[in-house]
């Protein structure tokens, strides 16, 4: 069977606009981006109809952080699918049971308890769902321009520009300045359940907080008697040089949440890990909340190829090895396009290219694209293109993505007439 080139491109365009979205059908072409997603390998996306090839440095926010269509996952799911299936959210599973296990082993301290779901937003609706019945109290408080997903508790916790088009945001939910103490000491009290953050809020551009920050939050959530989520859905499993976006910043969080890159890009999974105290609430009914295709049987072990992969020695020595080239590298650009370029935000391979107005974000994302680069720009912070490669690329597709970024640059100038 032949999924992709089956159909010339403006008759793809024309389908998904008919029975998909006809305002992104319209938004691309308007662009002058009219890829459609064809042929992928490691970090490269062909085109579906032409040569055009992409290095992803987009990887949908950490998805696609082993690559595409890595031969260590795809053979994953094809012997998981030669004896499982979904299974039943409602009984016992020994394939959940050892993906909790293997996520407990590589939690530090005891981080050992684990629900699955199938989205992010899933998983941080359910981190907020535990921290509100643990507790028993409402408040939650979260970060300006945050992004937590698109469903119900999630999206209240999120930047109102997601939320605002649906109505009036739930009660009990506050946010404030992101790595800002004086706000935070001002609205942690005895009414709240929790404080919930990005460990790097990507969508807000990648902005790095104070070493402390989050250990003075887990320590007014300590004094008040509320719980302290980290949102690890884009900065887990590698992505900042540690398995844990917060082991850099010396805290264990009461829940944290992962997703994404524990697809491995193949078979959608999540998971809301919670420390052991935390399980009693579930005691008095289990089935208080279930997740139909949550942890599916089949996709199981897909995750846990992708951890045993992640977990690797040297995996995150290489991570933590491009990132030094990409920090010289953006040194040096910097000093060449000063018109332009701010700096670079970074924590490993969590990168944002920093610009010095908010024109710029949107306008290197199209340069970047035509030159090779799929990059997107930050939504709640324009300034700010996300760069996202995948964690396996080596030294020279690094150096390539670095002389791409700098005629990138170069084209973004010009447009912009800097």
């Amino acid at each position: 069977m032949k999924y992709i080139g089956k159909d010339p491109k403006d008759k793809i365009f024309q389908r998904f606009s008919d029975h998909v979205s006809s305002g992104k059908a319209d938004f691309f072409k308007s662009v002058g981006i009219d890829f459609v997603f064809g042929r992928r390998q490691g970090p490269y996306i062909w085109d579906a109809e032409t040569s055009k090839r992409l290095i992803n440095c987009h990887c949908n926010g950490g998805v696609f952080n082993l690559g595409h269509r890595h031969p260590e996952i795809i053979d994953s799911l094809k012997q998981s699918l030669d004896e499982l299936d979904i299974g039943n959210h409602h009984l016992i599973s020994e394939t959940r049971a050892l993906l909790g296990q293997k996520l407990a082993d590589l939690s530090p301290g005891d981080l050992s308890c684990t629900v699955f779901g199938v989205s992010g937003g899933e998983a941080i609706d359910l981190a907020v769902k535990l921290a509100r019945g643990y507790t028993g109290k409402r408040k939650i408080i979260s970060a300006n321009g945050a992004y937590h997903g698109h469903t119900g508790l999630a999206l209240a916790t999120g930047n109102a520009k997601y939320r605002d088009p649906f109505g009036p945001n739930l009660p009990g939910f506050v946010q404030i300045p992101f790595n800002d103490k004086k706000a935070l000491t001002e609205s942690v009290d005895k009414d709240t359940a929790a404080v919930i953050f990005e460990t790097i809020p990507a969508t807000f551009g990648i902005p790095i907080p104070d070493h402390d920050f989050y250990a003075y939050a887990l320590e007014l959530c300590r004094r008040n008697g509320a719980l302290l989520i980290l949102d690890e859905v884009q900065t887990g499993l590698g992505r900042t040089g540690t398995m844990w976006g917060y082991e850099n910043f010396d805290v264990l969080p009461d829940i944290f949440v992962t997703g994404k890159g524990l697809s491995g890009g193949i078979y959608p999974i999540t998971a809301t890990c919670f420390k052991p105290e935390l399980e009693s609430f579930f005691q008095k009914d289990p089935f208080v909340h279930i997740s139909t295709f949550g942890g599916a049987e089949v996709g199981c072990p897909v995750a846990m190829a992708v951890l045993e992969i992640t977990s690797r020695p040297g995996f995150l020595e290489n991570v933590r090895d491009l990132a030094l080239i990409f920090k010289n590298g953006f040194e040096r650009l910097k000093d060449k396009h000063p018109e332009i370029l701010v700096g670079l935000r970074q924590l490993g391979l969590m990168m944002g290219i920093e610009m010095v107005n908010e024109h710029c974000g949107p306008i290197l994302s199209k340069t970047l694209y035509d030159n090779g680069i799929l990059s997107v720009y930050a939504n709640n912070d324009t300034r700010i293109s996300q760069l996202l490669p995948p964690l396996i690329i080596d030294r020279p597709v690094a150096e390539e993505i670095l002389e791409r970024v700098d005629k990138g640059l170069d084209d973004a100038k010009k447009f912009l007439d800097l």
